[in-house]
């Protein structure tokens, strides 16, 4: 008799607020949650190699990358990762100390994929954590050449276009060095950038000919970040303010 006493409130507390989840159930939900959140910040609809996705992945804190199928995420159906996550929970009802699991997810990379997927519950692989070589160092800018070769144009003078685009040519660039001209009135603007990833400053150099300056500059952080306008040929020839 004294122990159904002692279950009553237990029970009449169970029975008003649904089944109780143990301190494992909620360690579960935690490390599926934070699964949940590695693929908002994977979802993207820029194109991606498999290796990409598990190097930005593997970057999360918290999170390691187990496998990686598919090559790509805007070939077929993209690419699926498989993750794994910890979470804790504590519960003294079940426990007499805090729970710690570590549970494996399922997420899909793909521009076809909704915002904030549900991630599934998949076994553990038996590898290790996969590891991803650094990605390759963009190509240098060449500031201090092409300051070095831009034509200077006396005051009064004028800019040849033409001569601009030689002094360009001849300075013997990484192909994926982006370059763009502009005239404009007595000014020549030059943009020379390299393709970003849709997230981080942009690597880019700016130069401007007229009468009497030639100048040559990278724009500030800030004006470097994707839609802020400053990797461009009109900045070159009509530099943004700086920012406050």
């Amino acid at each position: 008799m004294r122990r159904l006493l002692l279950l009553a409130p237990l029970l009449l507390f169970t029975a008003g607020c649904g089944v109780l989840q143990s301190s494992a159930g909620e360690a579960t939900d935690v490390a599926r949650e934070a699964a949940r959140k590695a693929g908002e910040r994977l979802h993207s609809q820029r194109p991606r190699t498999a290796e990409e996705v598990g190097r930005s992945a593997s970057g999360i804190d918290g999170v390691e990358v187990l496998r990686i199928t598919g090559t790509a995420t805007h070939d077929g159906d993209g690419v699926d990762v498989v993750l794994r996550t910890s979470g804790s929970a504590y519960n003294g009802l079940f426990d007499i100390e805090e729970v710690v699991v570590r549970r494996c997810f399922s997420l899909r990379v793909s521009p076809k994929a909704e915002w904030g997927q549900d991630p599934r519950d998949v076994d553990c692989p038996d590898n290790p954590p996969l590891t991803f070589p650094p990605p390759p160092a963009p190509p240098r800018l060449p500031y201090e050449e092409l300051r070095a070769k831009l034509p200077r144009v006396p005051k009064g003078g004028r800019v040849d276009e033409a001569e601009v685009r030689r002094t360009l040519a001849a300075l013997d660039m990484d192909p994926a060095i982006r370059t763009e001209v502009k005239a404009d009135g007595d000014r020549v603007g030059v943009l020379l950038s390299v393709e970003g990833n849709g997230f981080d400053p942009q690597d880019c150099l700016l130069a401007r000919v007229r009468p009497g300056a030639t100048e040559v500059w990278s724009p500030s952080r800030i004006q470097r970040m994707p839609g802020e306008g400053g990797c461009s040929v009109g900045n070159a020839l009509d530099p943004l303010p700086p920012p406050h």
